[in-house]
């Protein structure tokens, strides 16, 4: 049985489908969950000359990502709190998300990440990316995906 399951979210409402799931796993036993948010890092955008230009201060970015953080964390208690369920919260900042999730479940000893799949196909999954599948593709632990 697994000890340790690590859930990546970004708050939206198929994220939680896996939460939901995790919380499920865990009730017949003893093992403890933990969510992770993965926030990207400030992103600055060169210019001419060595000049760099950023879309937003770097003060109102370090706000909005804090404020984000906050409402998922309240999100993720409320949602456990219903399911008499409850995880440790962690919010990692990396460029890659995949990348901030697997260091996370390497960093926390986790044995088991349930996350969440759109399950786009074709075209639409080869323009968006999908972050599950890059942990998929990198993981060395079992991942359960769900939809």
């Amino acid at each position: 049985m697994f000890k340790h399951i690590l859930v990546p979210t970004d708050g939206g409402k198929l994220s939680f489908k896996a939460l939901d799931l995790a919380a499920t796993m865990v009730q017949s036993s003893d093992a403890k969950i933990t969510v992770v948010l993965v926030t990207p890092n400030y992103p600055s955008m060169g210019g001419g000359d060595g000049y760099l230009l950023a879309a937003i201060a770097p003060r109102d970015w370090e706000k909005n990502v804090a404020a984000r953080i906050d409402r998922v964390r309240k999100d993720v208690e409320k949602r456990l709190a219903a399911k008499k369920a409850a995880a440790n919260f962690v919010s990692v900042n990396h460029d890659d998300v995949y990348v901030g999730v697997l260091d996370t479940a390497k960093s926390r000893k986790c044995d088991l990440i349930v996350m969440a799949s759109h399950g786009r196909r074709g075209l639409s999954a080869l323009l968006m990316g999908s972050e599950t599948h890059k942990v998929l593709t990198h993981s060395k632990l079992p991942v359960l995906v769900c939809r």
